[in-house]
C-alpha cells in the first residue's frame, strides 16, 4: 500500500499544481501580455543553465543513493551529509558564475536577470531528494501545495500592470527558496550528525557526473528551445510557446508523478537483486501511463481550438496550433520518464540513458535551428514532439531484451482506439458549441465519460491494472 499512499500524494499534488496554473495563467497573460511572459521564460531559461550545474543530477543520484541505504542510519547520514556538501558547493560556483555573467554580459532586462537568481538559491537549500529516496512524500507534497497556494494569493495581491513583471519574478523565485527551506525542519528526526570528509564528498562527483551529462541533454530540449526562439525570433513567439507547452507540461505532470514514486522503490528492489521484480514494476507502470497519456494527448488536441480564446485571451491565439502539434509529447515522455527514470536510472545504466537523451537533445538543436527560422514557435513545437520520440525509441531498443514491454501492445492499442473516439467527440462538441468557457468543461466531462466507456467496451484489464498500482499486489518473488 506504500506506493498507493505516496503515488496519491503525488497525484493531490499534481492536481493542486493543475489547478493553480488554470487561475494565475489567464490573469498572468493578460496583465504581462505576451512580451512580459516571453521574457520572464527566456530569462528563466538562462538562470536554469546555471541551476542544472549547480545540482549536477543530485536529485536523481541522491534520490537513488538514498533509497539504497535507508535501512542503515549512520551510512544515510553519511551519504546524505557529504553529497549535500557538494551540492551546497556547486551552486556557490554557479551562482558566482551566474553574477557575472548577468553583469559583464546582460544589458537588457538585467534587473529581471538579477531576480531570477533567487532560483539558486532556492537549489542550493534543496534537500527533497532525500524525502524522496525515504519515500515520505507527504512531507514534500504537504510543503508545496502550500507555498504554490501562497503564491497564487500573491500574484493576485501585487501583480496588477505589465510593468509589475519584477514583483511576479520576485514573487515566484521567493516561493520557490521558502519551499526548499521549509524542508530543513523535518531534518533533524530523519538523520544524525556525523562526520564527513573530503575524500567522503569527493566519491559523490563522478556518480553524480555520470548523471549530470544526461541532465544537460534533457534540458537542451527543455530549455534551450525558448532561448533559441528567443535569440531567433522574438520575446513575443517565446511567450506564445511558453504557454502552449506550459499547458501540455501541467497535465503530464499527473502521468509523470508516477515516476517520482517509482525510483526510489526500484532502486531499493534491484539493491535487493530482485530483478524480476523490477520487470515487472516497469511492465505495469507502462500500462498504466499509457492509459492516462494517451487520453490527455488527444484531450488536448480536442479542446485546443476552443480552449485558448477565452483562456489565454486572443493575443495567444497562435497557442491553438502549437498545442495541438505538442501533445503528442505527452505520450513519448511518459514512456521514456517509465523507460529511463523508472528504469534505466535505479537500475545504474547511467550510459544508455545518457545516449538517449543525448541523441534526442541532438536532434532537437538540429531541428530548432531549420525550424523556428522558418515556423518560429510552432517550429520549436515540431522539433519537439521529434525529440521527445526519438528519446523514447532508443530506450525502447536499449531495453527490449531486458524488459518485454511488447506485452503491453495489446492493451495500447485499445487506448489509442478509445483516444480516437473521443477526440471525435469532443470535436463534435466543440463545433456546435464555440468557444467559451462552458464548452471546454462539457469536452472534458463528455470527452471523459467516451474514453471511460470505449475502455470498458473494448474489455481493457482498466481496473486490474488500476488495483496492481494502487495495491501493489504482486505474485513476483
Amino acid at each position: 500500500m506504500e506506493i498507493a499512499k505516496n503515488y496519491i500524494y503525488n497525484m493531490l499534488y499534481q492536481i493542486v499544481t493543475l489547478i493553480i496554473p488554470l487561475i494565475t495563467v489567464p490573469y498572468v497573460s493578460r496583465v504581462l501580455g505576451k512580451e512580459g511572459v516571453g521574457t520572464n521564460s527566456y530569462t528563466l531559461s538562462i538562470v536554469q543553465y546555471f541551476v542544472l550545474f549547480g545540482m549536477m543530477g543530485i536529485t536523481l543520484y541522491g534520490n537513488r543513493v538514498i533509497a539504497t541505504v535507508r535501512e542503515n542510519k549512520k551510512k544515510l547520514s553519511e551519504d546524505f551529509f557529504s553529497i549535500y556538501c557538494l551540492q551546497l558547493f556547486m551552486c556557490t560556483l554557479a551562482s558566482i558564475g551566474y553574477i557575472v555573467f548577468t553583469i559583464y554580459f546582460v544589458e537588457e532586462d538585467r534587473y529581471i536577470y538579477l531576480i531570477q537568481s533567487l532560483y539558486l538559491i532556492a537549489a542550493a537549500v534543496d534537500i527533497s531528494w532525500l524525502f524522496m529516496g525515504l519515500e515520505q512524500f507527504k512531507k514534500t507534497v504537504t510543503r508545496n501545495t502550500i507555498i504554490k497556494i501562497i503564491g497564487l494569493v500573491l500574484v493576485f495581491v501585487f501583480v496588477k500592470k505589465s510593468s509589475d513583471l519584477w514583483i511576479y519574478v520576485l514573487i515566484l523565485g521567493s516561493t520557490a527558496i521558502l519551499g526548499q527551506a521549509i524542508m530543513w525542519f523535518y531534518l533533524k528526526s530523519t538523520v544524525s550528525l556525523v562526520k564527513i570528509n573530503i575524500k567522503m564528498i569527493r566519491s559523490h562527483f563522478i556518480p553524480c557526473l555520470s548523471l549530470f551529462i544526461p541532465q544537460i541533454a534533457i534540458q537542451i530540449y527543455v530549455l534551450l528551445n525558448k532561448t533559441m526562439i528567443g535569440s531567433i525570433a522574438t520575446k513575443g513567439d517565446v511567450g506564445i510557446y511558453e504557454n502552449s507547452d506550459k499547458i501540455v507540461k501541467m497535465t503530464l505532470a499527473i502521468v509523470t508523478s508516477l515516476g517520482t514514486v517509482m525510483l526510489p522503490r526500484i532502486s531499493n528492489t534491484f539493491a535487493k537483486g530482485n530483478l524480476k521484480k523490477v520487470s515487472y514494476y516497469i511492465i505495469q507502470s507502462l500500462n498504466f501511463v499509457s492509459l492516462l497519456s494517451i487520453a490527455i494527448m488527444f484531450g488536448l488536441a480536442g479542446i485546443a481550438k476552443e480552449f485558448v480564446p477565452w483562456f489565454f485571451g486572443k493575443e495567444f491565439l497562435q497557442c491553438t496550433n502549437n498545442i495541438i502539434i505538442i501533445s503528442p509529447i505527452v505520450f513519448f515522455i511518459a514512456w521514456s520518464n517509465v523507460l529511463g527514470i523508472q528504469y534505466l536510472v535505479p537500475t545504474g545504466k547511467n550510459k544508455a540513458f545518457t545516449l538517449s537523451v543525448t541523441f534526442g537533445a541532438i536532434v532537437n538543436i538540429i531541428l530548432n535551428v531549420f525550424f523556428i527560422r522558418l515556423y518560429k514557435s510552432f517550429g520549436a513545437s515540431i522539433s519537439t514532439v521529434i525529440s521527445e520520440a526519438v528519446v523514447t525509441t532508443v530506450q525502447v531498443i536499449i531495453i527490449r531484451k531486458e524488459v518485454n514491454i511488447f506485452k503491453t501492445l495489446s492493451e495500447i492499442i485499445k487506448y489509442f482506439i478509445s483516444g480516437v473516439i473521443m477526440f471525435v467527440a469532443i470535436r463534435i462538441i466543440g463545433n456546435k458549441l464555440g468557444s467559451g468557457m462552458v464548452t471546454t468543461i462539457v469536452q472534458i466531462i463528455a470527452g471523459s465519460f467516451v474514453y471511460i466507456t470505449c475502455i470498458i467496451s473494448l474489455k481493457s484489464k482498466l481496473i486490474s491494472r488500476l488495483f496492481v498500482i494502487i495495491k501493489d499486489k504482486t505474485d513476483v518473488a
